[in-house]
């Protein structure tokens, strides 16, 4: 395992490059810009769109989301979505490969990644699998992030390279990684699902959204995450945007009727919600 990990141990000391390099102005806004560009295109491309097909798009489109997820070097897109289909169809059972209730806090944070899980699991992809330029970005995950720390480079020198791509996909990693180990021990949980997903408003502020975990859980074919009002969804609302100019169409939403078993359980009229499995409304065979 320790092996495995040793290019993510050597992109952390990577940053520490910026102590010989300096830090220029440039490569924080770099930073900034490519930390917050990448995590959206991991919850909309990666989570919300091959994941859980909760919205439609073009192949071109397709494409573009997939690159852009990949920048963020958290492997390939269909590795990603299929180990995300099974996390759902077994959340904190066994089998689960990143649950902190059937492993320990950091294994499901980050340890998960080296334990003999590089394999891309095809029978749970197979929708997307047939594009073969996806096959090609899954098998060449590498190349996405290395065109973008050349960019770096380029653009603001050793600092940006050092700062605005390896600081900031480091800081990526683990605000992604948060929702595997935090969201599943802290937060609330309005929702009776099976397993021990949780609400939680910083990581979603941290992730654009993706903190509203039981509620995810609980309808996970929805685009919206924060199901309600006062629950912000960047990513959700970026992709509503983009849905008024047809880059994105058919966008799924929330059932009325969850909307009022989650009022109905906020307002206390639900003591004990029964649990409900999200495969039952998932809407994709996962």
């Amino acid at each position: 395992m320790w092996r495995k990990a040793t290019p993510f141990i050597l992109s952390h000391v990577a940053v520490l490059g910026a102590i010989w390099s300096g830090v220029t102005w440039q490569s924080v806004v770099l930073c900034v810009v490519l930390f917050l560009a990448r995590i959206w295109g991991i919850t909309a491309g990666y989570h919300r769109y091959f994941s859980h097909r909760t919205y439609k798009t073009s192949r071109a489109m397709q494409f573009l989301l997939a690159f852009l997820a990949e920048t963020s070097a958290q492997k390939g897109v269909l590795w990603w979505a299929a180990h995300h289909r099974v996390h759902h169809k077994l959340s904190d059972q066994p089998g689960d490969v990143h649950s902190p209730v059937q492993n320990s806090f950091l294994y499901a944070h980050m340890g998960w990644l080296f334990d003999d899980t590089n394999e891309t699991r095809w029978d749970k992809i197979r929708d997307f699998a047939k594009y073969p330029e996806l096959r090609w970005l899954n098998e060449h995950w590498l190349v996405p992030p290395t065109m973008l720390a050349v960019f770096c480079f380029f653009v603001a020198g050793w600092p940006g390279l050092f700062i605005g791509f390896f600081l900031s996909t480091v800081l990526l990693w683990h605000d992604t990684f948060l929702i595997n180990s935090l969201t599943h021990v802290w937060g609330k949980r309005r929702f009776g699902t099976t397993d021990d997903s949780r609400n939680n408003a910083l990581t979603a502020l941290l992730t654009l959204g993706e903190g509203w975990h039981n509620n995810h859980h609980r309808y996970q074919s929805s685009c919206r995450n924060g199901f309600y009002w006062y629950e912000i969804d960047v990513t959700y609302y970026v992709l509503k945007m983009m849905s008024w100019v047809r880059l994105v169409w058919d966008i799924r939403e929330v059932p009325d009727h969850v909307l009022e078993e989650g009022r109905r359980r906020d307002r206390g009229e639900i003591d004990e919600p029964e649990q409900t499995s999200d495969q039952q409304e998932l809407g994709l065979a996962a």
